[in-house]
């Protein structure tokens, strides 16, 4: 289902306004979202909010995030520590060689007294004037003082000389223990996300499972009897492009998505879907306005919820909407055009989804507008841009067209989205960057923290 009340954005530098009859007489303010002096008029948006309010309102909605669950490690990757990663036991847990040679206790030359493998127990104790060869990884005996590495010595007739002068200092190429951390030691804080380095640091560290913050369950509800899930649109029937690419955008915001539905234009079914949702947070498309079957509102009476947000001073995607749902869920209420349907994934369904699963606000990045990006004269704008590859600092974002509210293209190729302020950007303006998950191109370097949830 298609937003009923999204209005055409501002067009990009280049493109021609629609030719006008010369008869045509001038709009009427009263019929359009703003009154004269660009003050909110629509009914529909009568309670709206600026956008950098509705992404706290959405990041403070749960009460904290979700109740820890404790997984092994094979199932952690992704997750956010709900407890500090505390070293278990030093590292290393004792004295290593740093490379392949030999242990010498002591100055040179040295009688040879067999070798020793990593994983091997190796010769308990060294005395002055013996070595051990050993591998990269394997213990120290007691005693040992340096390892000289296999390149830097000769054997003769049983005896070990090393082959630079004065032989291999007290301590070389030895790892001692406790060189990283001590048991006890913190690694890393409560929040950090695990990636695959922090699972090799939590084994290292002698774990086997982690105190998590589990994912938030998601799930999403396309609704819109004109939609088409195959084939060509025809007789007034569109193809659903929510439901494609929904699900992986929600799956890199780190939700688990339980399912992605389709439901009828009929109050009853949405209401049955949303009562009987078993996720945390329901996703909906379409129906935030106040069309013939826009039912999104009426049910969230019926279902005795609280809005949280109904509607955001934001182009494209201002009918947006958050509810409380009973039993402290959430939903959110996506417009039903695509990249209005984009705009409120990034402000209210990703701060809301951070929340949940303890992730840390991420970074912004800050680039300079390579051309004047027009504005409206009260919202936010979330514009899509392509980044430049020269070396300017900060680099130059290009404003891409096919930006608006049912359009994809521009997105498509887009590197990140522009928060452009109401009144528009003039070129060679800084502006805020938002990041998409499959950028090519990363945020540039010198983001700063995000001054408004995410």
């Amino acid at each position: 289902m298609t937003s009923r009340t999204e209005s055409d954005q501002a067009r990009p530098p280049g493109d021609p306004a629609p030719a006008q009859p010369s008869s045509a007489p001038p709009p009427d303010p009263a019929a359009t979202d703003e009154g004269p002096r660009g003050t909110p008029r629509h009914p529909a948006h009568r309670n709206s909010v600026d956008w950098p309010e509705a992404r706290r309102i959405a990041a403070d909605a749960p009460t904290g995030p979700l109740p820890t669950v404790v997984l092994p490690l094979a199932e952690a990757r992704g997750r956010v520590l709900a407890q500090p990663l505390t070293a278990l036991t030093d590292l290393p847990a004792f004295d290593t060689s740093a490379m392949d040679g030999w242990a010498v206790a002591g100055p040179g030359p040295w009688r040879l007294s067999g070798r020793v493998l990593a994983g091997e127990q190796g010769p308990v104790s060294l005395p002055d004037g013996t070595a051990v060869g050993i591998a990269t990884g394997a213990r120290l005996p007691r005693g040992a003082t340096a390892v000289l590495r296999s390149e830097h010595g000769t054997v003769r007739r049983g005896t070990l000389h090393a082959t630079e002068p004065g032989g291999p200092q007290p301590g070389q190429d030895v790892r001692p223990r406790g060189q990283e951390c001590h048991s006890g030691d913190e690694l890393l804080p409560a929040g950090a996300v695990v990636t695959p380095v922090v699972l090799g640091l939590a084994a290292a560290a002698g774990y086997d499972e982690l105190a998590l913050f589990p994912r938030p369950t998601v799930e999403v509800l396309v609704l819109g009897d004109e939609l088409l899930t195959a084939g060509l649109p025809e007789d007034g029937r569109i193809r659903d492009a929510l439901g494609p690419f929904l699900h992986p955008w929600l799956c890199a915001l780190g939700a688990e998505v339980l399912a992605t539905r389709r439901i009828t234009d009929e109050a009853e079914a949405l209401l049955d879907a949303v009562a009987n949702s078993a996720a945390d947070v329901v996703v909906t498309t379409g129906g935030t306005a106040s069309g013939p079957v826009d039912f999104v509102k009426p049910v969230l009476r019926r279902l005795g919820a609280g809005l949280l947000v109904d509607g955001v001073r934001v182009r494209p995607g201002h009918p947006m909407l958050l509810a409380e749902l009973p039993g402290g869920r959430h939903l959110v209420g996506l417009p039903g055009n695509p990249l209005a349907a984009v705009s409120g994934v990034v402000t209210l369904v990703q701060p809301l989804l951070r929340a949940l699963a303890g992730h840390p606000a991420p970074p912004t990045g800050t680039a300079r507008a390579a051309a004047a990006v027009p504005g409206h004269p009260v919202d936010t704008r979330l514009v899509p841009v392509a980044l430049g590859s020269g070396a300017e600092v900060p680099p130059l974002a290009r404003p891409l067209r096919f930006n608006g509210p049912a359009m994809l293209r521009g997105l498509a190729t887009a590197d990140a989205l522009a928060v452009v302020p109401p009144g528009g950007s003039a070129a060679g303006d800084d502006v805020e960057l938002l990041a998409l998950p499959w950028a090519r191109t990363a945020l540039p370097a010198g983001a700063s923290e995000s001054p408004s949830p995410t």
